[in-house]
C-alpha cells in the first residue's frame, strides 16, 4: 500500500489534489453558465464572460469544456440527471403518485429561477433544428411523453383511469400545460403560483379521467 495513502487513512485526512480543485471549478463554471444562458440565451452568451465570472481564463474554461456547445449540453444533462435522481428515481404505484411528483417538481423549480428561465429560453431557441440543444430537447420530450403515456396506460389497466382515456394525448397535454405555466411564471413570477396553477389543472384532469372522480392527494415538501 502507498505510504501516503496509508498515512491519510490513519490521520483521517482527505486528498485535496488537482482533481478536487478541478471538480469544484467545473461545478462553478456550470453554475455560472446556467445564469448566462438564462439571461442571454445560447447564441448571445459568451465563454469569455462566463470564464471571467468564475475567475478563470477562457483557455482554462476550455480545459473543462471543449466548446460552448459542449458546455451547453453539459449544463442540460446535469440538470436533467439531478431532476431524475431527486424526483423520478423510484417507480410510481399510481398515476396519482406521478401527478403529485410533477407538482413537487414544479414547486421546486419555482425556487431555482435561473434554471427555470434557462430552460424557457433554450426551449424557444432550440425549435431551430440547427440549434445545438435541438437534439437534446427533442429526445427529452419524446422520452417524457413516452414514459408518462406508459404510466397512464398502466392506470387504465389497473382501473384507476377510465378505459376511454387517450393516454398519449393526455401526456402531451400535461407537458404542454407544465411548460406554459412555467413560461408565464418566468414572465411574471410575483403573480403566478406555478405549483397552485398546476395543481388546479391536474386535479381537474384527474377527476375527469379517474374511475372514482377523486382528487389528488397532498404534496410532500421537498428541499
Amino acid at each position: 500500500m502507498d505510504r501516503t495513502n496509508s498515512r491519510r487513512q490513519q490521520t483521517g485526512t482527505k486528498a485535496r489534489g488537482p482533481y478536487s480543485v478541478g471538480d469544484e471549478r467545473r461545478r462553478r463554471i456550470l453554475d455560472a453558465a446556467v445564469e448566462h444562458f438564462a439571461q442571454w440565451g445560447f447564441h448571445a452568451s459568451s465563454l469569455a464572460r462566463i470564464a471571467k465570472e468564475v475567475g478563470v481564463t477562457q483557455s482554462g474554461l476550455l480545459h473543462h469544456f471543449r466548446s460552448k456547445e459542449d458546455l451547453l449540453v453539459s449544463v442540460l444533462e446535469r440538470s436533467e440527471e439531478h431532476d431524475v435522481e431527486k424526483f423520478f428515481r423510484t417507480d410510481f404505484d399510481s398515476a396519482a403518485h406521478c401527478f403529485v411528483r410533477l407538482l413537487e417538481l414544479v414547486d421546486y423549480n419555482s425556487r431555482r429561477p435561473g434554471r427555470t428561465r434557462m430552460f424557457n429560453v433554450l426551449v424557444g431557441e432550440s425549435s431551430d433544428p440547427g440549434h445545438p440543444a435541438h437534439a437534446f430537447f427533442a429526445r427529452r420530450y419524446d422520452t417524457i411523453v413516452s414514459q408518462l403515456s406508459e404510466i397512464l396506460r398502466t392506470a387504465v389497466g389497473t382501473g384507476e383511469f377510465l378505459p376511454a382515456t387517450d393516454c398519449t394525448a393526455t401526456a402531451q397535454e400535461v407537458i404542454a400545460v407544465m411548460d406554459g405555466i412555467q413560461l408565464q411564471w418566468a414572465l411574471a413570477p410575483d403573480s403566478v403560483d406555478m405549483a397552485q396553477r398546476l395543481r388546479t389543472y391536474l386535479d381537474r384532469l384527474y377527476r375527469s379521467v379517474s374511475t372514482t372522480g377523486a382528487t389528488l392527494p397532498p404534496t410532500a415538501p421537498l428541499g
